[in-house]
C-alpha cells in the first residue's frame, strides 16, 4: 500500500516519506519536556509491539517517538514492518493468536474493523489534562484515535501562473483562464469525486453523504476536465515531481509531498481550500501481548510535545492541536491540523464511508467500483 505504484488512501508513499523538516532540531529538548510526566504515570517494564511503515518515516518514527518512549518509561518497544496493517490483523484475528500490540488502521478500514471487534478501548484515564484538551473529542473514540491526518490539495506551478494560479477545484476546472496539463489522483475515486463536485459549486458542509445522484453529478462534472488530465498519479511522489519538470500545471497532490517540496525550494504553490482530509487511527489491538504497556505508549505519543516531535519527523501531523506551540512558524502555516487550514478541508466522513449498504457492500466499496468504470471507460 505504500510503496511506490501501490495504492493507498491519500496518494502518500511512506516508503518515501518526506525527509524530516527539521532534522537539525534535537530530540532531547521535547523528550525532556514530557519526560517527568511519562516516568510518573507511564514507567513500567517489559516491551510494546508497535506497527510501523519502514523506511524514511519508521526512522523518525523511532528518533522522535520510540526511543523517547523507551527513556522515559523504561518500556521497550519492538517494532513490526509492513506496507500496512489491516491484512495483517484480520489474519491474526482469524487464527485466534494476536501477536502486536498498537497499529495504524486507515480510516476506510477502522469502521468494519472495530465492528468486528478487533480493537480494544482506549484508556483515557492515562492521559493529562493538557492532551485531552488538545485532542479534539471527535479524534477520541472509544475504540481508537487519531494518529495523524493526511490531506491531499490543489497544487500548482508558480512558474506557470506568475500572476497568481487557482484558488480552488472551480478554477482547477477554468482551463481558458489557466490552461494547461493537469493531474489528478489515480488511486481512490471518493477524492475526484469530491473535488468534481465542489467545482461544481456543491457547499464543502453539503458533500456527505455522497449519495448516488451526487456521484452521478460528479462523473459529469470529470467528464468535462477529462481531457485535460495528462496523468493519474499513483505513487505520492509523483505529483510534485511533475509539477516540478513542468510536465503537468496543476494537480492534486499529497500534503506531506508538497511541504517537502516547498521547503526545499521548489516554486510551487499549494492550495488548502477544498483539500481532502482523512484520518488514520491508532488503536490497540485485542488480544494483543502487551495492553497496559500499548495503553502508556498511546498516551505517551498524544502528548503536545512529543505529537511536535512526530509531526517534524514525519511531516504529518497527530490530532494534538497544542503542539502547534512547539513547531516553527513556517512549517505551522503549512500543516493541515492549522485551524485556518483545517477550516477550508473537506474532512472525510469515515463512518458513512464504512457503512454497508443493503447490497453489503461498503460505500467505500460502491463509490471505488464507479470510479474504476468510469476511469475505464
Amino acid at each position: 500500500m505504500f510503496e511506490d505504484g501501490k495504492a493507498e488512501p491519500w496518494g502518500i508513499n511512506r516508503r518515501r516519506l518526506m525527509q524530516s523538516v527539521a532534522t537539525a532540531m534535537a530530540v532531547p529538548a521535547i523528550a525532556r519536556a514530557t519526560t517527568a510526566y511519562a516516568q510518573e504515570t507511564l514507567a513500567g517494564s517489559g516491551q510494546v509491539v508497535v506497527f510501523g511503515y519502514g523506511g524514511s518515516w519508521s526512522e523518525a518514527f523511532r528518533k522522535f517517538v520510540l526511543d523517547p518512549f523507551t527513556t522515559a518509561t523504561g518500556n521497550k518497544v519492538v517494532e513490526v514492518l509492513g506496507d500496512n496493517a489491516e491484512p495483517q490483523i484480520k489474519a491474526m484475528n482469524l487464527a485466534g493468536r494476536v501477536d502486536w500490540d498498537v497499529a495504524g488502521i486507515t480510516s476506510m478500514n477502522y469502521v468494519a474493523m472495530d465492528k468486528a471487534g478487533m480493537f480494544a478501548p482506549i484508556d483515557y484515564s492515562l492521559w493529562d489534562a493538557e492532551s485531552l484538551k488538545g485532542v479534539a473529542e471527535k479524534d477520541r473514540r472509544k475504540n481508537g484515535v487519531v494518529m495523524f491526518s493526511a490531506g491531499v490539495v490543489l497544487s500548482y506551478d508558480e512558474r506557470a501562473f506568475p500572476n497568481g494560479g487557482p484558488k480552488n477545484w472551480i478554477e482547477f476546472w477554468d482551463t481558458k483562464r489557466f490552461p494547461g496539463p493537469r493531474g489528478l489522483t489515480g488511486v481512490l475515486g471518493k477524492q475526484c469525486i469530491v473535488f468534481a463536485l465542489l467545482a461544481d459549486g456543491v457547499a464543502p458542509v453539503d458533500i456527505w453523504p455522497l449519495s448516488d445522484d451526487k456521484i452521478d453529478r460528479a462523473f459529469k462534472k470529470l467528464d468535462e476536465i477529462r481531457p485535460s488530465i495528462s496523468k493519474w498519479w499513483i505513487a505520492g511522489g509523483e505529483a510534485p515531481q511533475l509539477l516540478i519538470n513542468r510536465e503537468l500545471v496543476m494537480s492534486s497532490a499529497p500534503d506531506g509531498r508538497m511541504i517537502s517540496a516547498i521547503r526545499k525550494g521548489a516554486p510551487l504553490r499549494m492550495v488548502w481550500s477544498g483539500a481532502y482530509n482523512a484520518p488514520v487511527l491508532m488503536t490497540i489491538l485485542e488480544g494483543g501481548p502487551n495492553r497496559a504497556n500499548a495503553q502508556k505508549f498511546v498516551a505517551f505519543l498524544n502528548r503536545a510535545q512529543i505529537a511536535a516531535g512526530y509531526t517534524q519527523g514525519t511531516g504529518y501531523p497527530g490530532p494534538n492541536s497544542n503542539q502547534l506551540e512547539h513547531l516553527p512558524a513556517d512549517l505551522v502555516s503549512m500543516l493541515g491540523i492549522n485551524p485556518e487550514n483545517i477550516s477550508k478541508c473537506v474532512v472525510e466522513d469515515f463512518d458513512w464511508i464504512g457503512q454497508k449498504r443493503s447490497d453489503g457492500k461498503t460505500n467505500a466499496d460502491h463509490i471505488q467500483e464507479r470510479w474504476l468504470k468510469w476511469k475505464a471507460g
